[in-house]
């Protein structure tokens, strides 16, 4: 345990963070999982709508810092491909 002030407070701004941190994270799994599940089903225009939520979405957490930009454009890059693929078959 912390002894100074300061140092209270940083480990309650950590949970805090690391809280939020955690539900972004949920979300984008979330929905890059019903993206997978839609393009399984074959549904192009229903993948294609949870792809611009989950880009959108992805974006802000890399802007955050939640993500790192690389993990964050390979979530989509892979996300987008599978859809393509759908589209073109």
């Amino acid at each position: 345990m912390p002894h100074k002030k300061a140092a209270f407070k940083h480990l309650r701004q950590t949970k805090k963070r690391t809280a939020f941190n955690a539900t972004v994270k949920k979300n984008i799994s979330y929905l890059r999982k019903q993206a997978v599940k839609a393009v399984s089903k074959k549904d192009a225009k229903g993948a294609m709508e949870l792809y611009l939520k989950l880009s959108s979405v992805v974006d802000r957490a890399a802007r955050k810092n939640i993500l790192k930009k690389n993990n964050a454009a390979r979530k989509k890059s892979r996300l987008i491909q599978q859809i393509n693929a759908l589209a073109k078959a």
